[in-house]
């Protein structure tokens, strides 16, 4: 995206994302320790993310699994938001909507996501990935930003 048309999120939490990428390249729980994604870069409303094509992510028909490149791309869209939402928030892709370009076999994909809009209660996230030289996934999706309720005695 053209820094001019990209957001400004005065909110960045350097402290934030430096946590997140220290927490997911150590090989959080669950899904990101089976893909296997790094976080490179962290800056306000960007986030750059790789993932290195292992065996057990391609189908029997020798190409990267639908679902592996979903999982993916979700991973690194709902990331990208916790440095710009207060502590204790979280965030919920809502939907999102992926073209697949072209397939992909072995290699290291490299993910961008870049939120394109955030209010209150709801952000707007891209994402693109690329591997080989070439653009290979798009992505679009909402996500829903809540704050837990507040326990009371």
């Amino acid at each position: 995206m053209p820094e001019y048309r990209r957001p400004k999120f005065e909110q960045f939490n350097e402290e934030t994302a430096k946590t997140m990428i220290d927490a997911n390249n150590a090989g959080m729980k669950g899904l990101t320790t089976f893909l296997g994604v790094q976080f490179e870069t962290f800056e306000a409303g960007r986030l750059v993310a790789t993932m290195e094509i292992r065996d057990d992510h391609v189908t029997f028909m020798g190409t990267l699994h639908g679902g592996v490149m979903a999982g993916y791309v979700d991973h690194v869209m709902g990331c990208v938001l916790y440095p710009l939402m207060a502590r204790g928030q979280w965030a919920a892709t809502t939907e999102f909507k992926l073209n697949y370009l072209a397939p992909v076999k072995e290699g290291v994909l490299t993910a961008e996501s870049t939120v394109l809009s955030m209010g209150r209660r709801s952000a707007v996230v891209r994402v693109e990935v690329e591997g080989g030289g070439k653009l290979l996934c798009v992505a679009q999706g909402t996500l829903l930003i809540s704050t837990p309720p507040v326990a009371r005695d």
